[in-house]
């Protein structure tokens, strides 16, 4: 009788402990809502969000500040974090949010529409990213507004005339964006729009409580409306519109409209109402959660010994599967209501291949020159075209999110823009169903990487000459990527893995890997590249990855001392880190010779202490102190004379080689 007893609660207990583990239902909305966030960031290279435990109150949470009851998030401030992903439609479901500030990280994407439901937000920050598109009307229903910051992100479209009901709002600051149309004054608003006052509109000449607003660095025209003439001259420069004394843009560049969407846009069906809540000012207190219930009856009800076996079953069950958290795992249901759409005048300037016409390129997929657990790459020839090199993402199509759909789309427009000699170019993409491809094509560079020249065995072995060539022009396309186009382009893992040379050994960045960091936090890579020796590797490439401009300029450095050393950045057998070895020799002049590649016999002392100076000015501890790529690229190439002197070519058989292959090069 006990036996069955026993066995009859310890079935009860498994069927609890099942429900309390695969229901939705059970958990607190507003805990699955940052659970949806953090689901929609792919990198978090600063931990910020390392303490979102499941099994911990989410109050307790980094950046989550709860009222006093515990009950409902007032605060979400998570700044300056390095955060990469996308807006997740569900914070919408923090109902009583009063403080969202997302301030200095990378999100990408567009502001969710949902956002607008957020009816006790204040404060809107969403400053200092990457987000695209266009303002959402529906902000104009968060009458609570006190203050809006979207400054420098790549917003788009026209200013909503909503944005002028909230009379509330005491800062709004635009600037940095590419905003179009004019700044609503007085009678500007729209009344016949969807979401527009019946009163007489004003717009922000009726928004007398506004003391700060900056709308410069966009592409707005018209006038400035005499009302908001007590703001600084500042506020309006870098624009297109009528004013002789403020600063403007040119005729030319006012010319070139920024397109009206830059990026794919991402869109949710609504699910359900928003949640029906009091009108007192403070949020009601809540009821205790089902979940915790479920457990409190478990733990009532069964004997000591049989939950403490369930409980530790559990937590091992969590702890094996710390990157997918059973409960709010995504069910087919749920992927039915996202929707991705490409935004074709976008993308139809950008060439799109189909499956067949890159397998017969590239033979079958069978010409495999590069792989790893996340992509193979092949080598192709386009009928009657250039030769090819095709990138295959290795993600099973029950992998793919829409969040990963997104970010395939911005690769494709963000490498389609770019256009210069030091730099791979896109050629175009592969996206299928039947069956699932996501491919992207590149110009092929036949010799490969630097990385294998550097330090394969059978590599050959670059002049002096040679070397400082390719660092010029990795400079020069770093700097066309930095200072040249807008917004800038970074290269998420710039190594010499990611230099391609060509014919001519003339270098190409190509920044392949830019998308594997979206795979990181649920798949651990191997991520290293290993040479022939046998402890020579390098780093993760996602544990080291920084995609800041700064970043690259740091990047730039430890390129240039591999490349001039001829060591890997990072070697076991040779004291560690290439940086570390190598900073007593750059401190003191005498020794600079030790850090030149034994292979080279003949260098100029003279190149050596600029390129020292140079990798001195791109470590800088202090990313603020760094030398950026524009005065880089011009020092280097004002300092170095790579052409190859007589002298040099008798001295050395390197350069005979190269002069071989290269005559142009040779002056007397």
């Amino acid at each position: 009788m006990m036996k069955r007893f026993t066995s009859f609660h310890f079935t009860v207990l498994l069927y609890l402990v099942h429900i309390v583990l695969q229901s939705d239902s059970l958990v607190p909305e507003e805990k699955l809502a940052l659970t949806k966030f953090k689901e929609a960031i792919y990198e978090d290279p600063s931990h910020a969000l390392s303490n979102w435990n499941v099994l911990e109150d989410h109050c307790d949470w980094l950046g989550v500040s709860c009222f006093v009851s515990r009950d409902h998030v007032q605060i979400l401030n998570i700044s300056w974090s390095s955060l990469k992903g996308f807006l997740a439609p569900e914070l919408e479901k923090l109902s009583y949010l009063q403080t969202l500030i997302l301030h200095g990280n990378t999100l990408i994407g567009t502001i969710p529409k949902e956002i607008g439901m957020l009816k006790y937000l204040e404060i809107l920050d969403l400053g200092k990213n990457q987000l695209t598109g266009p303002i959402p009307r529906e902000l104009g229903n968060l009458a609570n507004l006190v203050k809006i910051n979207l400054q420098s992100n790549g917003l788009t479209g026209s200013l909503p005339s909503e944005l002028t009901r909230l009379k509330n709002l005491t800062e709004l600051r635009l600037d940095r964006n590419r905003l179009l149309g004019s700044v609503p004054g007085n009678n500007q608003s729209d009344s016949t729009e969807k979401y527009a006052s019946s009163l007489n509109a004003t717009g922000f000449c009726g928004s007398s409580q506004l003391k700060a607003a900056d709308f410069s660095y966009n592409f707005f025209t018209g006038s400035i409306p005499k009302c908001l003439g007590y703001l600084p001259s500042s506020s309006f420069q870098g624009n297109c519109l009528q004013h002789n004394h403020i600063k403007q843009r040119s005729s030319a560049q006012c010319a070139v409209r920024p397109p009206p969407s830059s990026l794919p846009v991402f869109s949710k069906h609504p699910s359900r109402d928003l949640i029906k809540h009091s009108k007192a000012s403070r949020p009601p207190p809540a009821s205790k959660p089902r979940w915790v219930l479920a457990i409190e009856i478990v733990t009532g009800t069964m004997a000591g010994s049989i939950c403490l076996v369930a409980i530790l079953t559990a937590v091992q069950r969590f702890k094996s599967k710390s990157s997918i958290i059973i409960p709010w795992k995504k069910s087919a249901s749920t992927r039915d209501h996202l929707a991705i759409y490409v935004d074709t005048e976008m993308l139809k300037q950008v060439m799109k291949f189909s499956r067949d016409e890159l397998e017969i390129a590239c033979e079958d997929f069978s010409n495999i020159i590069g792989s790893s657990v996340d992509s193979h790459v092949y080598k192709g020839t386009l009928k009657g075209g250039p030769e090819i090199a095709v990138i295959s993402l290795s993600i099973k199509e029950e992998h793919w999110t829409g969040y990963l759909e997104l970010y395939f789309q911005r690769e494709v427009v963000e490498s389609a823009r770019l256009n210069h000699e030091n730099i791979g170019k896109l050629l175009g993409y592969c996206r299928e169903s039947s069956p699932f491809t996501r491919m992207l094509v590149f110009e092929y560079a036949s010799n490969g990487t630097l990385y294998e020249h550097l330090h394969y065995e059978e590599g050959c072995q670059f002049s002096w000459t040679r070397r400082m060539k390719i660092i010029i022009g990795i400079a020069k396309g770093l700097k066309y990527l930095h200072k040249e186009i807008d917004p800038p382009f970074t290269i998420s893992e710039l190594n010499s893995s990611a230099v391609y040379l060509t014919d001519d050994f003339s270098p190409k960045l190509v920044d392949f890997e830019s998308w594997k960091s979206i795979r990181s936090s649920s798949i651990k890579n191997s991520g290293s590249m290993a040479t022939k020796g046998p402890v020579c590797l390098l780093r993760n490439s996602v544990e080291a990855r920084d995609l800041y401009v700064e970043g690259n300029i740091y990047a730039f450095g430890l390129l240039m001392l591999e490349i001039i050393s001829g060591r890997p950045p990072y070697c076991e057998d040779k004291g560690g880190r290439l940086v570390d070895w190598a900073k007593d020799y750059m401190e003191k002049p005498e020794e600079m010779k030790h850090l030149v590649d034994p292979e080279i016999k003949h260098f100029l002392e003279e190149d050596l202490e600029v390129i020292c100076d140079a990798i001195k000015r791109s470590i800088h501890p202090d990313p603020w102190k760094r030398a950026s790529m524009e005065e880089l690229s011009s020092y280097l190439e004002s300092k170095i004379d790579t052409s190859v002197s007589s002298e040099l070519i008798k001295s050395s058989s390197l350069a005979w080689a190269e002069l071989a292959l290269s005559p142009d090069e040779f002056q007397s």
